[in-house]
């Protein structure tokens, strides 16, 4: 006869959150009173070693995907009045969740969600969906998180910051003039946007106030890639249909510098949003930071857009120079013609991306963008975003 299979799992806590060893009957304790989750979760098994860091739970662990780095545990989510709903944005301890039927509720984490060891700087992030239980008309508490589908990533005091979750595409927003565009962040969001398998399309904003041929070489580089490129004017209304027409239907996310004008297209295409904008600084030519929290739009014609707080740098997320070549569509052809098979592109002899380099078969900006991620990590120390928590 089969053996009946448990619903109790063994899960791993982050280092010293505990406080005082544990009472010997709180498995059983989760079945029963579900109010004491909150409290129980600061206990900790007595023991040695990193066994002082797990405790069994009463409930079920579900399968998570490889990019997931914690585990997930259901706590009482098949109660009558446990939701569905999508994180809209998240401010500090407490997260702004829309459930199926519009409903706004104002959460907070489990602290036995919260405390799960992970290497990822906060357990929750926009565009993540979750199960909560109602506590009043507008009020929850989140008990589980769904499987993540796909994420955007980047590093943050040596630590994976998830930025967004479960998105289709990813919108690299520039502007032409004020400030000026980086190509060099666009080669860093696109490598990461290959790297997590997230189709990608540049849109260049504020084309109005420059002469748009100057843009050419730059654009075709990108077009003979496969990218989409788009040349917009939020201002003027100048290639917004293509760009609804893109976002339709999708889950999206805007990454770009402060002051490119990412809130501005936004309220363009979908006047509904209102999102509020600030002017470029007159003395910089930088952007003053308006947006600040990645935050969820659902899109009048279908889709969504998460906006995000600007960037001045992107430091990628578990790259290693080996596979730094594969996330680049125009080296990554000439790359495997190498003769040697760790080859790094940089300082070695009969390189064939060298020789397509110094042929003019691959763009000499690009390469020397590759260069530069491979060469220089620690130009990246620095936090990209402005945080706000």
């Amino acid at each position: 006869m089969p053996r009946k299979k448990s619903n109790k799992v063994r899960i791993e806590f982050r280092k010293n959150h505990q406080s005082q060893a544990r009472d010997a009957d709180l498995t059983s304790d989760y079945a029963s009173n579900q109010d004491d989750i909150d409290t129980v979760a600061s206990q900790r098994v007595s023991g040695k070693g990193e066994h002082t860091r797990h405790r069994t739970v009463q409930g079920n662990l579900i399968e998570r995907e490889p990019q997931d780095a914690f585990g997930q545990v259901d706590l009482n989510v098949n109660a009558p009045s446990a939701l569905s709903g999508l994180v809209l944005r998240v401010h500090g301890l407490e997260s702004i969740v829309r459930v199926a039927d519009g409903r706004i509720f104002r959460c907070a984490v489990r602290r036995v969600l919260k405390n799960l060891a992970t290497d990822q700087r906060h357990v929750l992030v926009a565009g993540d969906a979750v199960k909560l239980l109602p506590e009043g008309a507008a009020q929850a508490w989140i008990v589980r998180i769904e499987p993540r589908r796909s994420t955007l990533s980047r590093t943050s005091k040596q630590r994976r910051h998830v930025i967004v979750a479960n998105v289709d595409q990813l919108l690299v927003v520039t502007s032409a003039a004020q400030p000026s565009i980086k190509p060099n962040l666009i080669d860093r969001v696109l490598a990461t946007a290959e790297q997590n398998q997230l189709d990608a399309c540049i849109c260049i904003n504020k084309c109005d106030l420059i002469d748009v041929a100057a843009l050419q070489p730059l654009i075709g580089t990108y077009a003979q890639m496969g990218y989409r490129v788009l040349m917009v004017s939020a201002a003027k209304g100048w290639g917004l249909s293509r760009l609804r027409d893109i976002t339709r239907n999708r889950n999206s996310v805007v990454i770009g510098q402060s002051g490119v004008g990412k809130s501005s297209i936004l309220n363009a295409i979908d006047k509904d949003l209102k999102q509020r904008v600030q002017a470029v600084s007159a003395e910089n030519q930088k952007g003053k930071h308006t947006t600040t929290t990645a935050e969820v739009f659902p899109l009048s014609y279908g889709g969504s857009m998460i906006d995000t707080p600007g960037v001045r740098q992107f430091q990628l997320w578990d790259i290693v120079t080996s596979e730094m070549s594969g996330l680049f569509r125009d080296i990554r052809p000439f790359a495997s013609n190498c003769r040697y098979p760790n080859c790094t592109h940089i300082h070695e002899n009969l390189c064939a991306v060298k020789d397509a380099v110094a042929d003019g078969r691959l763009d000499g900006r690009r390469y020397d963008s590759y260069c530069q991620m491979v060469e220089s990590p620690g130009e990246m120390v620095r936090d990209d975003f402005e945080e706000f928590e």
